[in-house]
């Protein structure tokens, strides 16, 4: 895992693996995959503050499996690792 620590109402995802075939059977190449908008919590911040001082609880916990906007977040690189550090706000759903 990595050592990253979201702060405020910011989390961490690791984003879900390409598709490497399309429902027909062809094979893509990596220059023809789409990122993915989809991926799994790793860490969560300490949630928004309110103004009456208080931290809000965030909808998602870490483990859940998350569709996020296209253009969501930053992605950071730790240890070889690619993940996406984002706003609660750009998360929409939950996958269950």
């Amino acid at each position: 895992m990595a050592n990253i620590k979201p702060i405020g109402e910011k989390v961490l995802v690791k984003r879900l693996e390409a598709e490497e075939k399309t429902p027909g059977g062809i094979v893509l190449p990596d220059t023809a995959k789409e990122k993915p908008k989809e991926g799994r919590i790793i860490a969560l911040g300490e949630g928004k503050k309110l103004e009456s001082g208080e931290r809000a609880e965030f909808e998602v916990k870490v483990g859940d499996r998350v569709i996020f906007s296209s253009y969501a977040g930053t992605e950071v690189k730790v240890n070889a690792e690619e993940y996406v550090l984002m706003s609660e706000d750009d998360i929409l759903a939950v996958l269950e």
